[in-house]
């Protein structure tokens, strides 16, 4: 485990800026194009595989893979500088996002060379789209519970059980699914869990889609039944998915999708304040401070994954403190809606500012509650930070 909250500072290259640059650019275009239109948790929402296919081919999807396996060989900095100018402006991400964020690293790390040489080259063109297998009904964020269970046939393995909140499952190619493969024990809970790639098109897949109250639909149930995995596709060592399933999650806390999903939101209310819609606000710049600490620290753990070290505790905290920033952000502005907006907002650019933030206002209070459950509960989050500084 890490101990220290801080990884050492990273401070931006000129290479990095002008990466940067260019890819504000490129969005800059997209958006007068009328390609992209900016929004509200697109990296969870927002699946447009053309988009994906778009940025694969400037080479910013599967940035850090190695040229060897169809990638660009790029750093784990300049991944975080493409990722933070997609999430600040809300591109549609979300075909891409697992794979891009989580998949590819732990390929590299755990794969075998089948199946790095299967899925990477594919990942970094933008045309293989993976989920997650991890959450179960009834488990929360206690994954040591999993129930999915493998049991070890001729060739392979056969899969069986339930997974839920998985996102994009209805489009994606296949998931990484944690099950126990040896019978529990008590004493030592996260023992006996291995991973394996699963193809969603396999027999005995089925998806069952979870819509939301607001009509959306990005989650799903997937039921395994009885589904063969190759041995093949065994992911890792077994018996070690614990661990590995932490190291993966060291990706998936530590990014800037963590305090920028409701970024456009705040972007919004800043506008509609320029134009008059919104009066000023005194606290203001403490939203842009958070905003800037937890840009400093997500950054600080792109450069300590650069250098292959552990940043699991750190991550935790980027978690906690940016989902509540991101939440805070949300909860302030429909505050403001309800008892400051200003009376004579006439003109084209009050109303045009005052439909949009009432139009990611409802995206965002609609994607609000998810924000501190993804990924880990700030309860699991506070306890991963607590044993990481040896407090537990």
């Amino acid at each position: 485990m890490s101990s220290t909250l801080a990884p050492p500072t990273t401070v931006a290259t000129d290479e990095m800026n002008a990466l940067r640059a260019e890819v504000r650019a490129f969005l800059a275009e997209e958006v007068d194009a009328g390609r992209l239109i900016p929004w509200i948790d697109t990296w969870l929402t927002r699946w447009d595989e053309d988009f994906t296919r778009r940025l694969a081919e400037r080479g910013w999807v599967g940035m850090t893979i190695p040229t060897e396996f169809g990638g660009r060989g790029r750093t784990h900095l300049e991944r975080f500088v493409v990722t933070e100018e997609l999430l600040s402006v809300g591109a549609p991400v979300a075909a891409q996002w697992v794979a891009d964020r989580q998949i590819a690293p732990s390929l590299l790390r755990y794969g075998t060379e089948e199946q790095k040489h299967e899925y990477l080259p594919r990942i970094a063109a933008g045309e293989c789209c993976f989920g997650i297998g991890m959450s179960e009904p009834d488990s929360g964020s206690d994954l040591a519970s999993v129930r999915t269970k493998g049991v070890q046939v001729d060739g392979g393995w056969r899969i069986t059980g339930t997974k839920v909140w998985t996102s994009g499952a209805q489009h994606a190619e296949a998931f990484i699914a944690l099950c126990r493969t040896e019978p529990l024990d008590t004493s030592h809970r996260h023992a006996g869990l291995s991973q394996f790639i699963v193809d969603l098109r396999s027999e005995g897949v089925t998806i069952r889609p979870i819509v939301s109250l607001s009509g959306d639909h990005h989650f799903n149930e997937v039921v395994l039944e009885d589904v063969f995995v190759a041995d093949s596709m065994v992911f890792g060592t077994l018996g070690n998915g614990w661990e590995q399933v932490n190291s993966e999650l060291a990706f998936e806390r530590s990014g800037p999708e963590r305090f920028l999903s409701s970024f456009r939101l705040f972007a919004a209310e800043i506008g509609a304040i320029s134009t008059g819609a919104l009066p000023e606000r005194s606290d203001l710049g403490r939203t842009v401070a958070r905003m800037a600490g937890l840009h400093n620290l997500s950054q600080n753990i792109a450069g300590a994954l650069q250098r292959g070290e552990p940043a699991d505790t750190p991550a935790a905290l980027v978690k906690l403190l940016g989902t509540a920033t991101e939440g805070d952000i949300v909860d302030t502005v429909s505050t403001r809606l309800g008892d400051e907006l200003a009376p004579g907002f006439a003109g084209t650019n009050g109303t045009a500012a005052v439909a949009e933030i009432h139009g990611l206002l409802r995206a965002g209070l609609h994607q609000r509650p998810g924000f501190t459950l993804r990924g880990g509960t700030n309860e699991i989050l506070r306890g991963v930070i607590a044993r990481g500084l040896g407090m537990r």
